[in-house]
């Protein structure tokens, strides 16, 4: 195996690792039934009024979405590795429902208000970490944070604020969705998509990371090849 393709296999492996780790995240988020990150809003509501299609399903197809809107904003300037978005959302869509499946085979959702502060913040640092791992190695790009990045590109808006407002607005549609299934804003009565879970998710991660980035680069980044 020449040092090229040892390189990507290593990088590809530490980023499938953040991946696994983010979708466990979501996993737990959905199990602790106080709130789910943003990002994973959209997903989780669609498959509760449709539940015979999964939460990754959903997952990729909002991620191609986004990837449409990519090319739709950058036309011309849209490069083709973006393209490897599409893979990364069927990955990712599918570690998705791996991780539902498990924790939904440990136990029911929790319903003690403690026990589920406590699921919140325990996805909030492994999505931290998860995050990192998926930076660090440099392998998959999840559509998500591309379409961040290219908003920010195109309205020469700073990358944190519009990432808060991308954030907003797929929590405000998921209630507006919400509120025409199901008749409430937070889910469907039995799961909870939005509440304060949601907040805590959005708000701490980014904090976690000031924390949990140190850490992940002192373990895992002498693996990382240099460039």
């Amino acid at each position: 195996m020449n040092a090229k393709v040892k390189n990507i296999l290593i990088r590809y492996s530490i980023s499938t690792l953040g991946l696994v780790i983010v979708a466990l995240g979501v996993g737990l988020s959905i199990k602790s039934n106080l709130g789910i990150s943003p990002p994973s809003c959209p997903p989780t509501l669609f498959n509760l009024r449709w539940p015979e299609i999964s939460v990754g399903t959903f997952t990729w197809i909002m991620h191609l979405i986004f990837i449409l809107l990519q090319f739709v904003l950058l036309r011309k300037t849209f490069k083709l590795r973006y393209l490897m978005q599409i893979p990364a959302a069927f990955v990712f869509g599918y570690l998705c429902d791996a991780a539902i499946w498990l924790f939904n085979a440990i136990d029911a959702p929790a319903a003690n208000y403690v026990i589920q502060i406590v699921l919140s913040l325990a996805t909030v640092l492994i999505t931290a970490i998860g995050i990192k791992l998926e930076v660090l190695g440099g392998g998959w790009i999840l559509a998500g944070d591309m379409t961040t990045a290219v908003l920010s590109e195109v309205t020469k808006i700073r990358f944190s604020v519009v990432k808060v407002l991308f954030d907003i607005s797929l929590v405000a549609l998921t209630a507006l969705f919400a509120w025409l299934f199901f008749g409430l804003f937070t889910g469907n009565g039995a799961t909870v998509v939005i509440r304060e879970g949601t907040l805590i998710l959005a708000v701490f991660t980014g904090i976690c990371m000031r924390f949990t980035d140190p850490l992940m680069d002192k373990l895992f980044g002498p693996l990382v090849p240099k460039e």
